[in-house]
This record gives C-alpha cells, sequence and structure tokens, in this order.
C-alpha cells in the first residue's frame, strides 16, 4: 500500500521552495539568531538549519561551512554601519547635525533588536584573520569618511583628522553599547544629545560647579 503524496496544505516541517535569494536571506536571518544567542563556536549548522526550516544540504548549497555563512553575515552588517555613518556625513553640510546624525548611526545600529551588532563590535571570532579583516576595514572606512570630512572643512592635517575620527567613532561605540547594556537607563535621544555636546564642546563645555 502506497502513501498518498501530501496535500499542498500539509506541513511537512520544511519551508516551501525559495528562488535564490529569498532563501539566501531566510538562511541568513535564522543564522544571524543563532550567532547572536550562542556566539559562534557555540552555533550549530544543524541548528541553523532547523531554525530556518531545511535539511542541511539545502543549507550548504548557499553556504560551504560555518565561518563562509558567518562572514556573510559580517559584510551584511559592517557595510549597514559604514553606510549609515557615510549617509550621515554626506546628508548635510552642518557640523554640528554631521556629529549628532554619526553618532546616532552607533546607537541605532547598536539599538536594533536582531543584536546584529554584537557580530560586529563583539565578536568572539576576532582571532580569525578573515573576520579581524572586515571588522578592522569597516573601522578603517568609518574613519576615512569623518577624517575627509575634517580635511575638507579645515585644512587639518590628514594624520590629525585621522586620530580626531578615530576619538569620535570610539566615543559613539563604546557610550552606544554601554547605554546598551545598562537598559537604557538614560533615555536614547538625550543619551545621543549628551555625546553630541561632549563631541562638539568638549569636556570644558561641562564646567565645574563650585561645592557649597
Amino acid at each position: 500500500m502506497t502513501a498518498e503524496p501530501a496535500s499542498p496544505g500539509t506541513r511537512t516541517g520544511r519551508t516551501p521552495r525559495l528562488p535564490r535569494t529569498a532563501r539566501r536571506f531566510q538562511l541568513l536571518g535564522a543564522a544571524r539568531e543563532v550567532f547572536v544567542a550562542q556566539g559562534y563556536h557555540a552555533a550549530a549548522m544543524d541548528e541553523i538549519a532547523e531554525r530556518a526550516g531545511v535539511s542541511k544540504p539545502v543549507l550548504y548549497q548557499h553556504f560551504p561551512g560555518k565561518l563562509e555563512l558567518y562572514l556573510a553575515l559580517l559584510d551584511e552588517h559592517t557595510t549597514q554601519l559604514v553606510n549609515a555613518v557615510e549617509e550621515a556625513l554626506g546628508s548635510t553640510t552642518d557640523n554640528h547635525v554631521r556629529i549628532a546624525r554619526s553618532v546616532r548611526a552607533y546607537f541605532d545600529f547598536v539599538n536594533d533588536s536582531s543584536g546584529a551588532h554584537q557580530l560586529v563590535l563583539e565578536s568572539d571570532l576576532r582571532s580569525e584573520p578573515a573576520v579581524r579583516q572586515r571588522i578592522e576595514t569597516a573601522f578603517a572606512r568609518c574613519v576615512h569618511s569623518i577624517a575627509a570630512t575634517i580635511v575638507a572643512d579645515t585644512g587639518l592635517d590628514p594624520a590629525e583628522a585621522d586620530l580626531l575620527a578615530v576619538g569620535l567613532i570610539g566615543m559613539a561605540e563604546t557610550a552606544s553599547r554601554w547605554w546598551l547594556v545598562r537598559g537604557g537607563t538614560v533615555p536614547k535621544e538625550r543619551a545621543i544629545e549628551a555625546m553630541v555636546e561632549l563631541a562638539w564642546r568638549g569636556i570644558g563645555g561641562y564646567p565645574r560647579q563650585e561645592q557649597p
């Protein structure tokens, strides 16, 4: 006695056939959830395939291994961050607004519900050359974009402009991550405003109050 074919509405535990681009998007989404939750080393391709609702052979058709899958996610999210910074710089000629939008780019990046910032800013795989290269390249692109803007506006020496750009990015990244870890105890808009004013006016913009 032969089994009857499953009806179109029958659940088989697997997702329906998708175009390649849509399937890749789905696999990356499932992989991001697993990598963010468990880190690279604890994540398993079996779990990623199960999360995506596909077989392991289907997963391997798109990505030869776990590292390639992780690198694809890094490419996606480092590009997202770099583009956000570059768009912030190119959106206006007002330098105060440029700083505000650049700082906001980092707060928005870490505040994304997907947790993707962990792959870029808190990766547990920085010892892997391909991972380190992508993270460092993204950082360097952000530095270059900010430094180029500083040089164009001020005529400052490029080396000094690079240093200022590194300081601004370091402040935005560290502050935004700290803000997230602390659970947003400072409202996001106020946190961004405080960092912008610190960058714009310097610590001297916050004069000491005389103690009574």
